[in-house]
């Protein structure tokens, strides 16, 4: 275990296939454990590639690059092919690895010490701890520290301040021009009646629906991220009176949810079945709502996933004083 001035922090390792949105749920455990995290992001050779996880049988360097000892104490892993490296880990330390699977895994659920699923996901289970959304990095300390980063630029943006969210193509749907024009006269009326707009695009966006929204929201109110300068994303929350966030992106719905803040989903087309899910689901617990032009408040309880699974974690894993 690493050494810490108070006490033994268990060495931990986060492994991923890269996504950022996957390792960023893995990061907002570790965060919520205190602990700082070795990440991996591995791929697997073939014919593990093909086959994951079923084929079994993994070795050292079924994975690029191969994976090596000394094994962690504590293993947070997420995605398809961090399952066998999981599998691998656990038995290559001779079961003194704790293994936590952030989302369903779709696999046996025995191969892992606790699996952390949203509600729209339908693994159940003795080691299975279900979430109203997504573990993310969103803190209160986070946000603080954002309100002091950003504010040079964002104070400048009207109130209401209104930070706006967008996804874009997804691997079943292409966020084509004619969707992001039906998106930009939705939140025209909002420039109209000089609400300040915090938008931000990311790259499954496209440049030419960008430029669209660009044309038809920006103004001298508001703030336009231009892609190039320190993300403000963090100081779009922190400032924000509202979210409103495109439907799929189940993380930035689930960041937005855990601000406390109203959070309304803005249409996306070719939703899966789990995007809509975890929409259907924080609609029914009063978080989130559709946007349909007009800015209302309210209030819930905002999402504490992170720190619930990391309490789950203390509990079952033995690896943390009391």
């Amino acid at each position: 275990m690493a050494e810490n001035s108070r006490f033994s922090l268990p060495l931990t390792w986060i492994i991923t296939e890269g996504m950022a949105g996957t390792e960023n749920q893995c990061l907002g455990v570790a965060d919520a454990l205190g602990v700082t995290p070795l990440v991996l992001r591995v791929s697997l050779k073939q014919p593990w590639k093909l086959l994951s996880p079923y084929l079994g049988f993994e070795r050292a360097t079924s994975f690029a690059p191969p994976l090596c000892g000394p094994w962690p104490d504590l293993l947070i892993a997420s995605g398809r092919k961090s399952i066998s490296a999981s599998r691998y880990i656990k038995k290559a330390s001779r079961g003194k690895t704790f293994t936590v699977q952030i989302q369903d895994p779709r696999h046996s659920l025995k191969d892992f010490d606790l699996v952390a699923v949203p509600a729209h996901d339908p693994a159940r289970g003795e080691n299975v701890l279900v979430t109203q959304a997504t573990p993310n990095r969103i803190t209160s300390a986070r946000l603080s520290q954002a309100m002091r980063d950003f504010s040079e630029i964002l104070t400048r943006v009207s109130s209401p301040r209104v930070a706006v969210l967008v996804g874009g193509s997804t691997k079943t749907h292409r966020f084509t021009q004619e969707e992001a024009n039906s998106l930009a006269s939705l939140l025209s009326p909002l420039v109209h009646q000089g609400v300040g707009l915090m938008i931000t695009t990311s790259r499954r966006t496209g440049r030419e629906n960008e430029e669209s929204l660009r044309q038809h929201l920006s103004t001298p109110n508001g703030y336009f991220w231009n892609g190039g300068d320190t993300n403000p994303y963090l100081g779009f929350l922190a400032f924000a009176d509202f979210i409103l966030v495109t439907g799929d992106s189940t993380s930035m719905i689930s960041d937005a949810a855990t601000t406390g803040k109203p959070v309304y989903v803005l249409p996306m087309a070719g939703l899966s079945k789990r995007q809509a899910g975890l929409i259907e689901n924080l609609k029914k617990a009063g978080i989130v709502r559709d946007f349909t032009g007009m800015l209302e408040d309210w209030t819930y309880p905002r999402l504490h996933d992170s720190e619930r699974i990391a309490d789950e974690i203390r509990r079952k894993s033995g690896l943390f004083p009391n």
